[in-house]
């Protein structure tokens, strides 16, 4: 595989200090249709193409996210844990690691983060220089999807007073 900087010494040495493709390809011990084709190209970086292999737990992914769900739902002290759901998912005959459960449940779990934050962002609402912002606080491990606790962050500007603030907000939570 060729990276970066070895592009870089190809085309300079081409280019700037008249290097044959021949002497290129000797020097660097490549091939010289490769330094062909990579003075050829247009290409900045040289890309690989990344290859999806199939999981093991790629057949228990929906019921392993649905237990993740629900259990997220649950309090703290009434969650299984990952070494439980790993031993229920090897009962299903699942023959994985709890490796492999630890990263698809830390994955979900950002997923699930970004789909709240998403959500969050694009309810922000203005008016007359002043600006409301629901805010989702939740306990990190905790990903509650029913039980919500919404902050608002109210910015103003200096030329509105106070007052005229707290009558904005007042507004909107009786909405």
């Amino acid at each position: 595989m060729i990276d970066v900087a070895l592009l870089g010494i190809i085309r300079r040495w081409h280019l700037r200090d008249q290097v044959s493709l021949r002497e290129i390809a000797r020097r660097l011990g490549i091939s010289r249709n490769t330094v062909r084709r990579y003075l050829r190209s247009e290409i900045i970086e040289p890309a690989y193409r990344n290859r999806r292999t199939p999981s093991a737990l790629d057949q228990y992914a929906f019921k392993l996210s649905s237990w993740l769900k629900t259990e997220a739902t649950k309090s703290r002290k009434q969650r299984r844990s990952l070494k439980q759901i790993h031993a229920d998912l090897c009962s299903l005959g699942f023959e994985g690691s709890y490796d492999r459960v630890a990263a698809f449940a830390r994955q979900w779990r950002l997923d699930q983060l970004d789909r709240v934050s998403s959500a969050s962002k694009g309810t922000s609402m203005t008016a007359n220089h002043m600006q409301l912002t629901p805010r989702l606080f939740n306990e990190p491990q905790s990903f509650l999807i029913t039980n919500r606790t919404y902050t608002f962050i109210l910015k103003c500007d200096y030329k509105k007073s106070l007052f005229q603030c707290s009558q904005f907000f007042n507004e909107l939570v009786q909405l």
